[in-house]
């Protein structure tokens, strides 16, 4: 599976200035977050959870050759099977979750398990974040734009409020298609930002080389 522009940005504009001590990666596909957020924090214990065969594999491998090797973890498991399995708290959650809900699928069992939602419903996501995240915890995700009130009214129901709001357009004149959002336990103020990609075909702004640089050999 190709690395999606939704999970550098992700990885990129996620908090770590609280420092987290440990992190979990909720549908870790081939374990890029996890990876990301080793690079940018000193936390000692990243986990991922990822339950597609062929992703696991490649998530494992990448963490086994990754400079942080002796921090990474992945479980090969669902959300549900992960909570009976383990009882920690996390400073850290992130999720680059599964977009659509339509009826259709591919005829590619791994590409509809990383893309249909229904293979990770928001409210599993969500009740996850609920039973893991630490009192100072702070938890990212990325969603499309319309479904943005939606997981903010799913995350208060479990006192969960966002912090941190920023808005992705993939040009001047397309119109918002990402939202990614920060949440945590304490109630602020919304820090609401946006982001254009790009001002003409490959032609990345300027915004966004500074915040995904680091992550690109060729940037």
């Amino acid at each position: 599976m190709k690395i999606g522009t939704d999970s550098v940005l992700l990885g990129a504009w996620t908090s770590v200035n609280h420092n987290p001590f440990n992190a979990l990666d909720i549908g870790a596909g081939t374990g890029i977050l996890s990876l990301m957020i080793a690079q940018r924090s000193h936390a000692l214990q990243i986990e991922a959870i990822e339950i597609d065969d062929e992703a696991y594999e490649q998530c494992v491998d990448n963490f086994e050759n990754s400079p942080w090797n002796d921090k990474l973890f992945c479980f090969h498991a669902s959300i549900l099977e992960y909570i009976e399995a383990v009882n920690e708290k996390f400073d850290l959650i992130i999720c680059n979750p599964p977009f659509y809900s339509e009826n259709y699928k591919t005829h590619d069992k791994a590409r509809n398990l990383a893309r249909f939602s229904d293979a990770m419903p928001l409210e599993h996501i969500i009740f996850a974040v609920a039973y893991f995240l630490s009192k100072k915890g702070k938890f990212s995700i990325v969603t499309p734009f319309k479904e943005e009130k939606n997981i903010i009214e799913e995350a208060s129901l479990i006192n969960l409020y966002p912090n941190r709001i920023l808005r992705i357009k993939g040009n001047p004149n397309s119109e918002i298609k990402r939202s990614l959002i920060e949440f945590s336990f304490s109630e602020s103020d919304i820090k609401m930002s946006e982001l254009i990609i790009e001002n003409e075909r490959h032609q990345y702004t300027q915004d966004y080389i500074n915040l995904t640089k680091d992550f690109y050999l060729k940037m």
